[in-house]
């Protein structure tokens, strides 16, 4: 079936990923497209299905442009009649039990196209992982990273920023700040004003991810942000909690902490209460950090290289790129066994950046001397199984 819907398309390329989306517009500017939702968002498989969709543009004629790094259209009636024309009775009938979620996007589509076809629905086709162009591109790849079908720190989200809109936020529905500034007066005299939550250029994570396991807990869903990866498992404290877009967790991690966008925290680790893991932008010269198995951020810690699997950062002290840490010669032959691959000699002070991602560490303030130490970690950090 792939090879027949192709074989005739000049130019063709298979889409690293794609999909439909509802966009939300703006209120005084139609053409700028503020945030989009995706039901379904295809990343590296359903191949056969992009041809349908690509073939169903031809014949409803669309010019599918395959030069540039992202092709988007909008979404016609007659390109959902044929694309459900192609995939086949035999198929459509199988959607309705809940198979083929692509087709059942077009069954949802038909139904709302009945009458006069809304002019807010988007397919998207990402032909290469380029830089965005488009608020559509963006959301796709941020789906893709919260959906954990992308993993953390792998797609190039080079100047997005740029591309999104600063908007207020009305639970899910994203509010041009310029129509606020321009109806203040009448909003408020009717006593229309919205409650506006926030103002950001990224919505929550929970405005537009259903969370895959239920022992993925979110206490606040205001501490986790679009983009953002959480592994079954995951506890998300409220209070000094926030996880940034591109970062996130590899398992069951206890968050009360901060992890910065591009920062990465494996199975079993615990991040305590405001600690606090330097992303790329604050502190650590363009490094991003991962944080191993097992390890313990104390409360207000501050993290500023990585860590590898059962380590122990003390509560309320700094372990950065430059810090000075003193190691006794006897616990650094004991960090050696456990780092086997370490090749150094021993010298006493050693800068955090030398122990970056070394197993089995234990950072700790020696209050005596006023000195930053280093051992090789006595403790195991265990998760509560309860709570994960």
């Amino acid at each position: 079936m792939f090879e027949n819907l192709v074989k005739d398309i000049a130019g063709y390329r298979r889409p690293v990923g794609f999909g439909i989306c509802r966009v939300d517009l703006g209120q005084l500017n139609p053409d700028k497209v503020l945030q989009a939702t995706y039901p379904v968002v295809n990343w590296k498989e359903n191949y056969e299905t992009s041809a349908v969709f690509i073939r169903s543009l031809f014949e409803s004629g669309e010019e599918v442009n395959f030069e540039e790094p992202e092709y988007i259209t909008q979404v016609t009636g007659e390109f959902i009649d044929k694309a459900l024309e192609t995939f086949g009775e035999k198929l459509v009938e199988e959607a309705k039990g809940k198979k083929h979620r692509n087709i059942q996007v077009l069954k949802v589509l038909q139904k709302l196209f009945e009458g006069e076809a809304p002019s807010n629905y988007r397919i998207v086709f990402l032909w290469e992982d380029s830089e965005p162009q488009s608020v559509e591109a963006v959301y796709l790849k941020l789906y893709a990273l919260s959906q954990r079908k992308a993993p953390l720190r792998s797609l190039n989200l080079n100047g997005a920023f740029k591309i999104l809109h600063n908007c207020a936020w009305v639970g899910n529905v994203p509010i041009e700040l310029d129509y606020l500034r321009e109806n203040e007066i009448e909003l408020k005299l009717r006593d229309a004003y919205p409650e506006v939550e926030y103002v950001d250029k990224f919505p929550r994570y929970l405005s537009h991810i259903v969370p895959e396991t239920d022992n993925i807990r979110i206490l606040d869903s205001a501490k986790v942000r679009f983009g953002a990866q959480l592994a079954p498992g995951t506890t998300v404290m409220p209070g000094a909690s926030y996880i940034n877009f591109n970062a996130g967790t590899e398992g069951a991690v206890m968050v009360e902490g901060r992890i910065s966008s591009s920062a990465v925290v494996k199975e079993g680790a615990d991040v305590g209460g405001g600690a606090s893991i330097l992303g790329v932008l604050s502190g650590t010269n363009g490094n991003p950090i991962t944080i191993g198995k097992n390890t313990l951020l104390g409360a207000n810690s501050v993290t500023g290289i990585p860590l590898g699997d059962g380590c122990i950062v003390d509560a309320g002290i700094a372990v950065l790129e430059g810090t000075k840490i003193y190691i006794d010669p006897a616990e650094f032959e004991k960090i050696k066994e456990v780092n086997p691959d370490w090749n150094v000699e021993y010298k006493g002070i050693f800068k955090g950046v030398e122990l970056a991602g070394l197993n089995g560490i234990h950072f700790r303030l020696d209050t005596t001397t006023g000195k930053m130490v280093a051992f090789r970690s006595k403790r195991q950090v265990k998760l509560n199984d309860e709570l994960h």
